[in-house]
């Protein structure tokens, strides 16, 4: 009997365990309240005319990056960028916010807000050509043609 509490109890950690991991390295977790607004200027953010997205910063490369917060408010991005990854480029946009953590960049905060996880329960969740990504955003080559977004999710 005693054996048989003792599986349940170590099937009932490693599965807390598990999904504390999958949360920090997919999306991370927010010590703040701050819900921002909905919208980040920059120095070199310009409209296009035919399209909603805002296009921002300089470079040869170039991806679709959205922005979609707990109520399904979407905000679309063009990003240039000379840079190698997603989170280098988002970064450099001051688009993401966030902490070095022992799985990589640990997102906090996206275009202006706020996800605290403690709080509310809310997270930012990656994803790649609209499939939840499989690798963090600092460690996700930029490929041509590829979407990217973040999506604030409980």
């Amino acid at each position: 009997m005693k054996m048989t509490r003792f599986k349940k109890t170590l099937s009932l950690v490693l599965c807390i365990v598990l999904i504390a991991a999958i949360a920090l390295f997919t999306a991370g977790c927010n010590d703040n309240k701050d819900t921002g607004s909905n919208t980040t200027t920059t120095p070199t953010e310009q409209t296009t005319e035919d399209s909603k997205a805002t296009t921002i910063g300089e470079g040869e490369k170039s991806f679709s990056f959205t922005v979609t917060d707990i109520d399904g408010n979407s905000t679309e991005f063009l990003v240039l960028t000379d840079e190698a990854t997603v989170g280098e480029a988002l970064l450099e946009a001051k688009l993401i916010e966030g902490e070095e953590g022992q799985y990589g960049l640990y997102v906090k905060k996206v275009n202006g807000i706020t996800a605290d996880y403690d709080v509310d329960g809310t997270y930012w969740a990656f994803y790649v050509d609209g499939e939840y990504a499989m690798t963090g955003v600092d460690m996700t080559d930029i490929v041509d043609g590829s979407s990217y977004s973040f999506k604030q999710e409980k």
